[in-house]
């Protein structure tokens, strides 16, 4: 019984802590997306939702992608308040893409001890004349 109580009260001071952990932190709702089949030269956008989870201001100072036909289309460029949302649009041209495709977008910001990245997928089909 004893074993059960202390370990009850180190799991609530444990919580605690992290609960208290100073500084923002970006939480995201998925961190990746797949489209599925597109035919080769459509174009896909996907947005990514997240929170604020921390307890300071969340500033997002750039987004980067792996290649030219990943394009990061809009993300908050204002300081998100603890418990605030925003988004970022990330948009997929298939043109002179074949086959199984794999982007990440690279999320710098002051978020701390969480994801920094977010991935689509997506299999581009060729057009067939």
């Amino acid at each position: 019984m004893r074993g059960l109580i202390f370990g009850m009260l180190v799991g609530m001071a444990i919580r605690a802590w992290a609960q208290e952990t100073p500084g923002p932190v970006i939480q995201w709702e998925k961190t990746s997306h797949d489209f599925g089949d597109i035919v080769q030269g459509e174009k896909v956008e996907y947005t990514f939702k997240f929170k604020n989870a921390g307890t300071e201001p969340l500033v997002i100072t750039n987004v980067e992608v792996t290649c030219g036909c990943t394009t990061p289309k809009g993300w908050p460029r204002d300081p998100i308040m603890p418990d605030g949302k925003g988004e970022l649009t990330v948009a997929f041209n298939s043109t002179g893409k074949v086959g199984r495709q794999h982007k990440v977008i690279t999320v710098t910001s002051n978020s701390i001890g969480s994801t920094n990245q977010v991935l689509i997928t997506v299999n581009v089909l060729e057009k067939k004349l």
